[in-house]
């Protein structure tokens, strides 16, 4: 069957199939009324439909006091009951339920992959701390994924050049590392004041050091920003998202704040120069603000993030940069 809606009079009816495209009279008033496919009619009142519900609950999360309706997202009084670095409730599927909508509402297919918000092991805790002391401890960080690339097992830390500060911090940490399994071995020889460690082979351990924990650091900053702002939020790491031409991109970490303002967080340990364009497109196609849609790189500063961020459509942070980029927007 198709439709028809009277521009007239506003009648709605049903037609033959074999009408659509064609004008047909208004059975109410005579009107010749344009007969279309129903299923196309009935995806672009769904489009209008959803356009003016965003709109609204944008309107309504800029009033002075307002809270974002319940259905959208988790409310900012339930995130801040959690334990955020020791829960299994972020990977519900009602914590998800606002972020597919807000896909399904733009015709694009995901996929979460709610382990992968579980907080119940240690990989947020230490993601955390490596973040917040990259300067310190990145060099560990760089041993274990350059030992994880070549198959070397083993690394050994000097630490009679550093302060004693420092080398009881790095010490420290490593051990941590043993403690929760990131590390198979680690010992430290008082003697001659050298750390040795053995890496970890488990695919879960090696995924980590080689990015995972960029993402998992990005995840809880955003998660423990938005508690202290008292917003809703819902969040999910490691999207799969088809768009409608079957074109697959993964995004690592997206949250949507008070169901309506979405935030996209692409995080690079390595190279990332030679997928800027990629990015750019795809920023694009979800028609995500630039300030919105941003690339955590380690390594750069703040000048360089800066320059980056005014040459391309994009926003370009260091780890220490993310949450002071999130306070200009929220």
């Amino acid at each position: 069957m198709a439709l028809i809606r009277c521009n007239k009079c506003g009648h709605v009816a049903e037609v033959a199939a074999e009408l659509t495209g064609t004008p047909v009279a208004c059975p109410a008033c005579g009107n010749a009324t344009p007969a279309y496919d129903t299923v196309l009619f009935v995806r672009k009142v769904l489009q209008q439909y959803f356009a003016l519900r965003d709109e609204l609950q944008r309107l309504q999360a800029a009033q002075p006091g307002a809270v974002a309706p319940a259905a959208t997202a988790p409310s900012a009084a339930a995130s801040a009951a959690l334990d955020l670095h020791n829960t299994d409730q972020l990977a519900s599927d009602a914590q998800h339920a606002a972020i597919l909508d807000w896909f399904q509402r733009r015709q694009i297919q995901v996929r979460t992959n709610p382990d992968a918000v579980n907080t119940t092991g240690f990989f947020d805790e230490i993601a955390v701390e490596i973040g917040d002391n990259y300067a310190l401890y990145g060099e560990v960080v760089d041993k274990i994924r350059w030992g994880q690339q070549k198959d070397v097992p083993n690394f050994s830390l000097k630490f009679a050049d550093r302060s004693q500060k420092d080398g009881q911090a790095i010490n420290a940490f490593c051990k941590r590392l043993y403690d929760h399994t990131f590390l198979a071995k680690y010992y430290y020889q008082k003697p001659e004041k050298i750390g040795r460690a053995t890496l970890q082979p488990a695919p879960n351990i090696r995924r980590f050091f080689a990015g995972e924990w960029l993402e998992w650091f990005a995840l809880m900053k955003l998660l423990a920003f938005f508690g202290e702002r008292r917003r809703a939020v819902s969040c999910t790491r490691n999207l799969s998202v088809i768009f409608p031409n079957e074109d697959l991109h993964e995004l690592d970490v997206f949250f949507l704040v008070d169901g309506a303002t979405p935030v996209c967080i692409e995080c690079k340990t390595g190279e990332f120069r030679q997928e800027i364009d990629k990015y750019l497109r795809l920023k694009k196609r979800l028609d995500i603000d630039r300030s919105q849609f941003i690339l955590c790189c380690t390594g750069l500063s703040d000048e360089q993030a800066a320059g980056l961020s005014g040459m391309y459509e994009l926003s370009f942070v260091s780890p220490a940069g993310l949450v002071p980029h999130l306070a200009k927007l929220f």
